[in-house]
């Protein structure tokens, strides 16, 4: 498969989780959300979709590029088993934190789902360096994500 078209296919699924996830957020961001007390440093809401876009089709992108390395050798498999974990775990504490209503369990997953980033980010950066790169505003957003989760448990708990 063309080096294009393997970024393209990783860069609409990571849209379609995002797509999913957000599907499970929108109810719970005009009914659920507005009634925790929220930490001073909590962004606008209108900043999340056009944040997570912009870090999918980087993830897409990094995984693609992993993806043309050759999918056959053992440590690009496991590199593209840990994205997908980790992709996983992104769809699933939207479902914890906004289906739920349960911010120690997102809390939770969440801690493991940055570890699984990380893990992605090193196995990544050894195969192709861009694609290592691209994981870092990621990475940084998620550890955001992860301050702001405990921020909201604990003021709300």
């Amino acid at each position: 498969m063309q080096k294009i078209l393997k970024i393209v296919l990783v860069v609409a699924v990571c849209l379609t989780v995002g797509y999913f996830s957000g599907m499970e957020t929108r109810e719970s961001i005009t009914t659920w959300y507005p009634t925790l007390v929220k930490p001073i440093f909590n962004p606008p809401n209108w900043i999340f979709g056009p944040v997570w876009t912009l870090l999918y089709i980087m993830m897409g992108i990094a995984a693609g590029l992993v993806w043309t390395k050759g999918s056959e050798e053992q440590t690009t498999k496991k590199a593209l088993g840990f994205f997908a974990i980790q992709l996983g775990l992104n769809a699933l504490w939207s479902y914890l934190f906004f289906g739920l209503h349960n911010p120690l369990l997102a809390l939770i997953e969440i801690i493991l789902l940055w570890l699984m980033i990380f893990e992605t980010y090193n196995l990544f950066k050894k195969i192709d360096k861009t694609a290592g790169l691209l994981l870092l505003p990621y990475l940084a957003w998620v550890s955001f994500a992860t301050i702001l989760n405990a921020s909201i448990w604990w003021l709300n708990s």
